[in-house]
C-alpha cells in the first residue's frame, strides 16, 4: 500500500488515504515519486469536469527514481533518476508524426485533465498522477535527469517545456524586445529564465503587483522595465507599455486569464509583432484582421508544449547555461496537499513554483 492524495469528485478537498501500489505493465515503469509540481489550474481542471477519471490521483508534474520496470521495458533504467513526460497521445496521427503531441485528439495527461475529442485508451490506464508516493507510467515517457538537475526542478521541467513552446512561438527576431503578462506566476518566471536563449535582448514585466515585480526582476539576466497593472485605471496599460518600449514591443507573451490587458497590450505590438497567448483569457480582443494585415503582426494560441521543447530546456539545464533552482519557492508534505492547493489560490504570498514531497 502507498499514500496518495486522491480527487473523488469535481469539487471538495483531496482525500490523502492508503490505496495499493500500481502493477507495471510490460512496458511501464514504476517511479517512486520524489517530487510532484503544483499546478494552479487543478482545481479548475476539476471543476470542469476534465478528470474524466474519479477517483483519480492528480499530478502531472513529476521526478523520481524507477523503482521496477515491465517485461518488455530495459531493466538498466531501475534507480535511474527521471522525469515524466505527461502528454498521452496516439503516436499515430498527423500532429502526433509532427511533433505536436499536445494537439492530437486524444491528448490528455498523466495525473491531469483530458483535452481532446477522441478515443483515449492511454489515459484510462494512466490517469493516476504523482500526488501518490509511487506512480505507473509508459516507460518511453521518462527522460534521465542530467546530473545536477535536482528532483524539485525535474518535477517542474513541464512548465518549463511550456514557456519554451510559447517563446518559440514568438519567434522574435534577434535582439527583439520581450513583454511578459502574469510575470510573477509560475509561467512568467519560467519565461523570463528562458527569454535570453530565444533571441530576447531586453524585458518588459507586467503585473499587479509592484512590490512582487522587483524580485521577478531580478531573476533576468537582460535588462528589464517593469509595468504595474493600474486596477484603478487599467485602459493605459497600451501607453504604458510604449513608454516602456518606445522603439517598440517584437513580440508580448501573454499569461493573463482575464481583463482587458491581453487586448491592450496587443495594441503596444510594433509593426510586425507578435502575441502568444497562454492565459485562457475569454476577454474580445479589439480591432479587426485588416489591422493585423496592415501591421503584419500574429496572434498565436498555444497549450502545453511538446517533447522537443522539454528536452531542449533539458540540455540547457545539462550543460549548465541555465539555472533555475530558484524559480522553486515552496515546498509541501503530501499530507499537506490541500493546505498548498489553498496558498496557492489565495495569492497572500508570492510563489513562483511549488512542489510535494510524499
Amino acid at each position: 500500500m502507498m499514500l496518495a492524495a486522491r480527487a473523488h469528485g469535481t469539487t471538495g478537498p483531496l482525500v490523502v488515504e492508503k490505496v495499493a501500489v500500481p502493477e507495471p505493465g510490460p512496458d511501464d515503469v514504476l517511479v517512486r515519486v520524489a517530487a510532484a509540481g503544483l499546478a494552479p489550474s487543478l482545481r479548475k481542471l476539476l471543476a470542469r469536469g476534465s478528470f474524466k477519471h474519479l477517483p483519480s490521483t492528480p499530478g502531472h508534474e513529476i521526478a523520481g527514481t524507477v523503482e521496477a520496470a515491465g517485461t518488455d521495458v530495459d531493466a538498466g533504467l531501475v534507480g535511474a533518476r527521471v522525469r515524466v513526460h505527461p502528454v498521452l497521445s496516439c503516436g499515430a496521427c498527423a500532429y502526433c508524426r509532427s511533433g505536436r503531441e499536445q494537439m492530437c485528439p486524444s491528448a490528455a495527461m498523466i495525473g491531469h485533465g483530458a483535452h481532446g475529442h477522441g478515443p483515449m485508451p492511454l489515459y484510462e490506464r494512466y490517469h493516476d498522477g504523482g500526488f501518490a508516493e509511487y506512480v505507473r507510467v509508459p516507460a518511453r515517457l521518462v527522460d534521465p535527469l542530467p546530473d545536477g538537475v535536482g528532483f524539485d526542478l525535474g518535477a517542474k521541467l513541464h512548465d518549463l517545456g511550456n514557456a519554451a513552446r510559447a517563446l518559440a512561438c514568438a519567434d522574435l527576431p534577434t535582439g527583439g524586445t520581450l513583454a511578459v503578462t502574469a510575470a510573477t506566476g509560475t509561467m512568467g518566471t519560467a519565461t523570463i529564465k528562458l527569454a535570453p536563449f530565444f533571441g530576447a535582448a531586453r524585458l518588459v514585466l507586467v503585473a499587479r503587483s509592484e512590490q512582487r515585480l522587483a524580485p521577478v526582476a531580478a531573476l533576468s539576466t537582460l535588462p528589464v522595465a517593469t509595468v504595474p497593472l493600474n486596477d484603478s485605471s487599467p485602459d493605459d496599460l497600451t501607453a504604458r507599455l510604449r513608454a516602456a518600449a518606445p522603439d517598440g514591443i517584437d513580440a508580448v507573451i501573454d499569461f493573463l486569464p482575464e481583463g482587458p490587458g491581453t487586448g491592450q497590450a496587443l495594441a503596444a505590438l510594433a509593426t510586425g509583432g507578435t502575441l502568444v497567448h497562454m492565459g485562457g483569457n475569454t476577454a474580445p480582443l479589439p480591432g479587426s484582421a485588416r489591422d493585423l494585415q496592415h501591421r503584419c503582426q500574429r496572434i498565436v494560441g498555444t497549450r502545453g508544449c511538446t517533447r522537443a521543447d522539454t528536452r531542449r530546456v533539458l540540455d540547457l539545464l545539462g550543460s549548465g547555461e541555465l539555472t533555475a533552482d530558484e524559480l522553486i519557492t515552496h515546498r509541501f508534505r503530501l499530507p499537506d496537499v490541500n493546505d498548498a492547493l489553498d496558498l496557492l489560490h489565495g495569492r497572500e504570498e508570492p510563489i513562483w513554483m511549488a512542489v510535494i514531497h510524499p
